[in-house]
């Protein structure tokens, strides 16, 4: 069954938590500081975080952001009492994949943490054969987790990345914001459709810096594309 860690101040929201996964099958382990839970992230090896921003010693965005330079790829929700979506941008843009506003229904944290499972087993086995797209002189390698820009590495963050390529392998299609949500995301994000915008800007911005031209097109009504050159 997959290993979990909980990254958790609050002894008594970790040990429901702790209780609930174990009741679940999952084996679990704890910590209460962040400077502990990244040591604990980079000498063992978990199936899943659940990771709080505000902790002791070091904050939960350090931690997710210096396990992700660390080259740990293992599936991070964030919990958090803010509910803004700039927060949830930050946290994301750190290399967090899932994001939850506490209080939260256990039930609901459970499931995400189901669909992130899943999801990271259906990536370790796609992985198994290198996955290139290619757009001009813009190549995108999924196995790698790398895109670059005739041979140049692009600095996407892990959601900008994922949004590229998501566009890319369903190019000349019309992609709702919905749909990238429960697509990259993976999950219905609270009906905040703005997040997609906001990591379209993004890579935009960095897009564009080197094409000198819109790659992501916004299609009136529905959504966002990328089509043929």
């Amino acid at each position: 069954m997959a290993k979990i860690l909980i990254v958790e101040d609050e002894k008594k929201i970790a040990r429901f938590v702790e209780l609930e996964l174990k009741h679940e099958g999952y084996e679990t382990e704890w910590s209460g500081n962040g400077r502990e839970a990244l040591d604990k992230i980079l000498e063992n090896q978990f199936d899943l975080i659940v990771l709080d921003v505000m902790l002791p010693e070091l904050d939960g965005i350090e931690v997710c952001r210096k396990a992700r330079e660390a080259g740990v790829r293992t599936p991070i929700i964030m919990l958090t009492a803010k509910d803004d979506v700039m927060d949830k941008v930050t946290g994301l843009d750190n290399g967090a994949d899932d994001y939850m506003t506490k209080p939260f229904a256990i039930e609901e944290l459970l499931a995400r943490i189901r669909v992130a499972l899943n999801r990271q087993k259906s990536s370790v086995e796609d992985k198994k054969e290198s996955s290139i797209m290619e757009y001009g002189d813009l190549q995108v390698d999924t196995a790698k987790y790398e895109a670059s820009y005739q041979g140049n590495k692009l600095a996407f963050t892990k959601k900008e990345f994922d949004l590229v390529a998501y566009l890319l392998a369903h190019k000349n299609e019309a992609i709702s914001r919905e749909r990238i949500l429960s697509e990259v995301w993976d999950y219905e994000y609270m009906g905040e459709t703005n997040v997609v915008d906001v990591y379209v800007r993004y890579v935009r911005q960095k897009l564009d810096d080197v094409y000198g031209k819109k790659i992501i097109n916004t299609v009136r009504g529905v959504g966002y594309i990328i089509k043929d050159e």
